[in-house]
């Protein structure tokens, strides 16, 4: 008897699918919601367990929550809702630091029994967070943002409350650090077999 071949996962959906997810939720459409919320959700994850790693999964449902709630507010496009988020993340990244003292590790436990390769892809995620977090916050913020969630160089100082240039030299910098890292280098670095 053959056994089902397991399914793939989707296909990320397009900014294009995206842009009408967005209209859509705006006006109160779950399906919308959740189509955004799943194609954004692991960006804004990825970027609270740099900033706030104790605390990461909490202050995600907040910031969805706040994006939930004052969605029919927002008014732009979708390059602009992904600057609002991570905007949002921040603000409460910020607020539970005031409310706690957390520490720097992430945690490396959290990831999906799927597959192997899964398994793998998770550990390494969360093998660069924690060096990312390692950085001066300033870099580390410039670096997930601008690297890991993609987002360009002016929403990310608008997030931050930069100005463009300081942006692109915390991120530099940032990066110019990870490169001297000996863990990253390390890693990186093609392995030599022994008597090759």
């Amino acid at each position: 008897m053959r056994r089902p071949s397991p399914t793939r996962p989707a296909a990320p959906p397009s900014d294009d699918d995206l842009a009408v997810a967005l209209i859509a939720a705006q006006h109160g459409d779950q399906h919308g919601f959740a189509t955004l919320w799943r194609a954004l959700h692991p960006a804004v994850l990825r970027y609270l367990r740099v900033v706030i790693p104790d605390h990461a999964e909490d202050t995600a449902s907040e910031t969805w929550l706040h994006a939930i709630r004052d969605l029919d507010r927002f008014d732009g496009n979708l390059p602009a809702f992904r600057g609002w988020l991570f905007r949002i993340a921040r603000n409460r990244a910020l607020d539970e630091h005031r409310r706690r003292r957390p520490a720097t590790a992430v945690d490396a436990d959290r990831v999906a029994p799927d597959t192997a390769n899964a398994y793998l892809e998770e550990q390494d995620t969360a093998w660069a967070l924690r060096i990312i977090a390692t950085l001066p916050i300033d870099q580390a913020e410039a670096v997930t943002l601008r690297i890991v969630a993609g987002l360009d160089v002016s929403t990310t100082a608008d997030i931050l409350g930069k100005r463009p240039g300081a942006v692109r030299i915390a991120t530099m910098r940032g990066l110019r650090r990870l490169a001297k890292d000996p863990q990253v280098n390390a890693r990186t670095l093609p392995d030599t077999a022994e008597g090759v």
